[in-house]
């Protein structure tokens, strides 16, 4: 249950929204196929200089991520703080998320810094559901470009992986795969050769 404060934080930011609203992009997003119960179509870049304005705030990251709207989940990336999540918390995110641009927005926004990144990461890829891996993905691809290189066995994993991704029929998935297979490669010459011995029936 959400304090007082909390509340009235919440209430300001969503009243916020109408400054920054954008039918347009809501509307293309939506031909898109990204069906959310409430979108504003605000972009990015304002919805960072909102977060801005509030700073890391847990309570206030949980009330947002719980309001069904794609504007308060984004912001729920940018507020909660890394050092405060809890396994138990990303479990029931995960759960919820309810587009391919909440997955990315909240890997590359958030679960990149937790501690247990890395771990959750391959978690995620062993999901035979479609967000999660793209989440998973998307993790690594935020480590690898932050120079964070896997182990021997943490390489193999994501290389068998990133193989049968890119054999699979799920075009998000597929697409997260290649990137963060290029990420990978970022990491140095070794590693760009090791890619494309493992990976060789596709132009990496």
């Amino acid at each position: 249950m959400a304090t007082g404060e909390t509340h009235n934080k919440l209430k300001q930011i969503k009243q916020s929204f109408h400054l920054f609203m954008n039918g347009v992009a809501a509307q293309s997003m939506r031909e898109k196929g990204a069906e959310y119960k409430v979108n504003w179509g605000i972009d990015l870049i304002n919805l960072r200089k909102i977060a801005k304005e509030y700073g890391k705030d847990y309570d206030l990251a949980i009330a947002l991520w719980k309001e069904n709207s794609r504007e308060c989940k984004i912001l729920a990336t940018y507020i909660m703080p890394a050092e405060e999540m809890l396994p138990d918390v990303v479990g029931i995110w995960l759960e919820q998320i309810p587009t391919q641009e909440i997955a990315e927005l909240l890997s590359f926004n958030l679960l990149r810094y937790l501690n247990f990144a890395s771990s959750l990461a391959f978690q995620c890829l062993a999901s035979d559901k479609s967000l999660y891996q793209v989440c998973g993905f998307q993790i690594l691809a935020c480590l690898f470009s932050d120079a964070k290189a896997p182990d021997e066995r943490g390489m193999n994993e994501f290389l068998d992986q990133a193989e049968v991704a890119l054999n699979g029929t799920d075009f998000a998935v597929k697409q997260s795969a290649y990137r963060c297979v290029m990420r990978f490669c970022d990491l140095g010459d070794s590693y760009r050769v090791i890619a494309q011995k493992a990976l060789k029936d596709f132009s990496i």
